[in-house]
């Protein structure tokens, strides 16, 4: 039986569609709605600050369509792609798509979608046993493997994480944790809403920022770098406290 449960984000300029897709996700235990956007362009700005398992994203929308969305994102989670017309398939598996819904949208068709991406994620997960294990949305906590045991790693606890080579070191405030891992699974895994990616080689806790320095950061006396492509969105970030 399994034990994931996806946190999906509903992106569709129609009100009454994003309503039905979000009452498909509230009848589906396996599902959990982390929001939803009328406006494609704010979703974009969310989905790299805040990532999500599944995206239900509708094509033809204004200011940018679902496709021009997705080519913004340089870590695009998996995607249902959600349209009027069957005039986009060709695109939309060019995008390696999970599945394509045309509407008017049946449960009984999302459920069929929703549970490729199940299968998706599980199969990602049994091929990556020293992956990071997942915790649910406002976990206080995830495990991660270290040699071959897991290890429980409070987020409060959490200085910051550097990518070195084929591993992750995990910083707490007393101890250096070296997890075969990648930086995309400690991104997708860590709670957005207490870790920043600010360089391609480093992921930081905001409750251990102290200042920031010439694009660098200080957290615990260590400078960190803030690379170009991420500066943006730190300081979107550092500007909420």
């Amino acid at each position: 039986m399994s034990t994931s449960v996806l946190r999906c984000l509903v992106v569709d300029d129609d009100p009454l569609s994003v309503q039905v897709v979000l009452n498909c996700i509230a009848n589906t235990p396996f599902l959990t709605a982390a929001g939803s956007y009328t406006n494609p362009v704010e979703a974009a700005e969310a989905l790299r600050t805040q990532p999500v398992d599944l995206l239900f994203l509708d094509v033809e929308m204004p200011l940018m369509s679902g496709i021009e969305l997705l080519r913004t994102l340089q870590h695009p989670p998996l995607v249902v792609l959600i349209t009027s017309s069957k005039d986009y398939a060709v695109q939309a598996f060019e995008q390696a798509v999970v599945d394509y819904l045309v509407k008017p949208v049946s449960y009984a068709r999302f459920l069929q979608a929703a549970q490729k991406a199940l299968e998706m994620t599980e199969r990602q997960t049994a091929d990556d046993p020293d992956a990071i294990q997942a915790s649910a949305p406002n976990a206080a906590f995830t495990f991660v493997k270290v040699d071959n045991k897991l290890v429980r790693v409070t987020f409060d606890d959490v200085r910051y994480v550097e990518a070195l080579g084929d591993y992750v070191h995990v910083i707490t405030d007393r101890s250096k944790l070296i997890v075969y891992s990648t930086m995309k699974a400690v991104e997708e895994k860590f709670p957005a809403t207490r870790f920043v990616r600010v360089h391609r080689s480093f992921i930081v806790n905001l409750d251990h920022i102290q200042a920031l320095e010439d694009n660098s950061l200080v957290v615990e006396s260590k400078h960190i770098p803030v690379g170009q492509t991420y500066l943006r969105d730190v300081m979107q970030r550092l500007n909420k406290f």
